[in-house]
């Protein structure tokens, strides 16, 4: 009797260590695998594992299907939807005094229940990029010529430890933007030709965001926050920093407007027809788009 009682008491405890290390409680069973499916590699095998295959992600274009063109100073969708960006330089809130922060919450109140119309806040990481006020210290340094010798090495030594700084840990900062939106309806803009027209939409859209703009401006300047127009380069930047947060450290966005990787063709050596032709096929290209979402309105 005591043989059976041992044996019981042992097979329990093999079935105990063998669930707890998530193996079968036989060996010769096989093991199931409840975790992620690995990534299959091209060749099909490693190491005697297969994989499944890793599906091609969208192209990038695809992402913004619907958008036609970012220029003065807004985004534009093809449904003639219009989208201005603001950016907002925010107040030290818990270092202010109670009366400070209550003026504050009012301000700000007061501006929420002005608005009737489409408000968004879009709040972006970014990692610290310390290399301008690095380069404008070396700079400073390099022309002063009555620099002593001390102040001098005291400068090296400050830009070595920023720079350090900065390699050590990836340290963020937080950028925030408001964002305003409108749809305007061709039918309701009165026009003699399509350039007449497209004219009259950007003017309208424009001066009623700016309206817009001026309003959180002043309201939240009550609240000790800046609000600043973002610019054509300033929303392309922004995107930038969106999809490119880690590479944009190093490949800045300034730098390819530097580098001419955001014109329209090639800029090299080229003769006048060429030039002419470039311009005249971007120009063709641009109106068939046009026709195209012209006749998509009609047709909607």
């Amino acid at each position: 009797m005591g043989i059976f009682i041992i044996l019981a008491a042992g097979l329990g405890l093999w079935v105990f260590y063998r669930v707890m290390i998530k193996e079968p409680i036989f060996p010769w069973m096989e093991k199931k695998n409840n975790g992620p499916t690995p990534y299959k590699a091209k060749s099909g095998k490693k190491k005697g594992l297969e994989y499944e295959e890793e599906e091609e992600p969208e192209p990038f274009q695809e992402l913004f299907s619907d958008i036609r063109e970012i220029s003065n100073h807004m985004i534009r969708f093809n449904n003639n939807k219009f989208v201005m960006v603001f950016e907002v330089d925010p107040c030290n809130y818990f270092l202010l005094s109670q009366d400070e922060q209550e003026q504050i919450d009012i301000s700000f109140e007061t501006w929420l229940s002005q608005i009737s119309y489409n408000v968004q806040f879009y709040l972006q990481s970014r990692y610290v990029d310390l290399s301008e006020p690095i380069e404008n210290m070396k700079k400073s340094m390099e022309e002063d010529e009555g620099l002593n010798e001390h102040a001098y090495e005291y400068g090296k030594s400050l830009v070595n430890n920023l720079l350090d700084w900065q390699r050590s840990t990836p340290r963020y900062e937080t950028k925030m933007f408001l964002t305003t939106s409108m749809i305007i309806n061709e039918k309701d803009i009165r026009a003699e030709d399509a350039e007449e027209l497209e004219e009259k939409l950007v003017d309208k859209a424009f001066a009623e965001l700016y309206r817009r703009f001026g309003t959180a401006k002043n309201a939240l300047r009550k609240a000790d926050m800046d609000v600043q127009l973002l610019t054509s380069d300033g929303i392309a930047q922004t995107l930038y920093y969106a999809f490119n947060r880690r590479k944009a450290v190093t490949n800045k966005f300034k730098d390819l407007g530097l580098k001419e990787m955001l014109a329209l063709y090639c800029t090299a050596d080229q003769s006048q027809n060429r030039i002419e032709a470039v311009k005249e096929r971007i120009d063709n290209e641009q109106k068939d788009k046009e026709k195209v979402v012209q006749e998509e309105s009609q047709a909607s």
